[in-house]
């Protein structure tokens, strides 16, 4: 990108050049926004603007700003009817950028960019929100279930075009579970019926650093202006800003002012408010005076149905039911891992033009699965098919050979067998002293029974999604 001299506009249904130049057109635009916005507002962000550069191409024009911060808050404040002003002017400016001058002293932050809503119509106005935004999350792809069906309802209202009826919202839960997935989320569907509304995403971590610099640039009024301005504020793992004191006195300011002003607040932590410790109770009050909704880990039911939505846009190599299935069962710690092994899986077999069966599957993911793997005991199995097959938990041990108690103890065996690292004469003594002999007759019969009943399959298959949590 050049600097330019020159401007093509149009006059009149006549393509001109503008002899005059840029800096003449923006003379007068500066005059009409002094009109505008007041000699006050005017004089402290919009004076100390300069051109910067032009490209042709894309029609789009820099102007230079002291600071990230000043370029943020402008932006946020004015750029709209920076926007029009220039088309209006005659000038071929389609979009115009705020941007830090190349020779500003100062630390440099978080920029911010302007991304295109999802369905742009020809005019689309785009919006100003923090660079680290992800428009492709969406409440479309994010896949809802018992676990997370509140946080999911209350993530909608709160992006909805309706005002919310609580702020803030508070989201809790383990990491990967789909916290930052929802403020993507709302951000985005906020912005499609809200696009000339000010959007701002920072992790609490960014919410720091920032301030800090802000203070030490003595910026800091630029810092709170552009927080303010915000119709919707998230901050994603508040836990962050634990024992923080100025950060933590400036983050309660700012969410009491926002909410004041009527504007949306969505916070996200890896816990309920309540157990944040080492946060100003101020601040825990705020956050739990609107609505908290938890997100608990994925039920095995939901990390199929998560597999299933990926599956169906992965396209080939086709990955099997019998690889779904395994990789529900076997990776439970959280989605994000969960969606990182099944992308992993198809990659590899993208690239190397491999299919993908169980065997493939296995190999693959030994490590995650290992990782994943929760100890199940013999004892929690002996529970859980005493209580199953309704009989008391003794009889696992007991020396009776009635059918009504046989069968059950042999299920139990070859679950036991089959989930845990227990060797057939461990699970034998624990099975009241009987001989491996015993395990590998019960371990035959009922592998012999599910192939044969599909009443004792569905058993066993009960008790293993029970077991596996």
């Amino acid at each position: 990108m050049k600097d330019v001299v020159g401007v093509v506009g149009w006059q009149d249904g006549e393509m001109i050049q503008a002899d005059a130049g840029l800096e003449s057109v923006w003379t007068s635009i500066r005059a009409g926004l002094r009109r505008d916005v007041g000699a006050r507002m005017f004089d402290q962000w919009l004076k100390p603007v300069r051109l910067g550069d032009y490209c042709p191409e894309s029609q789009t024009l820099d102007l230079l700003v002291a600071s990230d911060f000043s370029a943020n808050f402008v932006s946020g404040q004015f750029g709209d009817r920076l926007r029009m002003a220039w088309r209006s002017a005659g000038a071929a400016v389609r979009e115009v950028r705020l941007r830090r001058a190349p020779d500003a002293t100062g630390p440099r932050l978080l920029e911010v960019v302007h991304v295109e809503p999802a369905t742009p119509a020809e005019d689309a106005t785009p919006v100003a929100i923090a660079s680290n935004f992800l428009p492709r999350h969406g409440f479309d792809d994010f896949v809802v279930g018992e676990t997370n069906r509140l946080a999911w309802s209350a993530a909608q209202a709160m992006a909805g075009e309706a005002t919310p009826r609580f702020s803030p919202l508070f989201i809790h839960g383990g990491t990967g579970q789909g916290k930052t997935h929802l403020l993507h989320a709302i951000a985005r569907a906020f912005s499609a019926h809200s696009p000339a509304a000010p959007v701002l995403y920072m992790s609490a971590e960014r919410f720091m650093m920032e301030f800090v610099n802000a203070m030490r640039a003595n910026e800091t009024m630029a810092f709170k202006g552009r927080l303010r301005a915000a119709r919707l504020l998230l901050i994603d793992d508040i836990q962050f800003i634990a024992g923080k004191g100025s950060t933590q006195e400036e983050f309660l300011h700012t969410i009491n002012d926002l909410i004041d002003s009527g504007a949306r607040i969505v916070v996200t932590a890896d816990r309920p408010p309540q157990m944040l410790e080492s946060i100003d109770p101020r601040i825990l009050s705020r956050l739990a005076g609107g609505l908290v909704a938890d997100i608990q880990p994925a039920g095995l039911d939901l990390r199929l149905a998560i597999l299933e939505s990926k599956r169906a846009v992965a396209g080939d190599p086709p990955v099997p039911d019998a690889v779904i299935d395994f990789l529900a069962r076997a990776i439970r710690s959280n989605v994000r891992e969960l969606e990182g092994a099944f992308n992993k899986l198809v990659a590899y077999g993208q690239l190397t033009g491999r299919s993908i069966d169980l065997d493939f599957a296995q190999g693959m993911l030994a490590d995650a699965v290992r990782a994943n793997a929760r100890r199940i005991t013999v004892d929690e199995i002996q529970k859980a098919c005493a209580a199953h097959f309704k009989i008391d938990p003794s009889e696992m041990r007991s020396k009776r050979r009635a059918r009504a108690v046989a069968r059950p103890r042999q299920v139990a065996m070859y679950l036991a067998k089959k989930m845990t690292p227990r060797s057939l004469p461990e699970i034998g003594r624990i099975f009241g002293g009987r001989d491996h002999s015993t395990v590998i007759h019960a371990v035959r019969t009922i592998e012999a029974l599910r192939e044969s009943n599909p009443d004792m399959d569905a058993d066993v298959r009960a008790l293993q999604r029970l077991l596996e949590g």
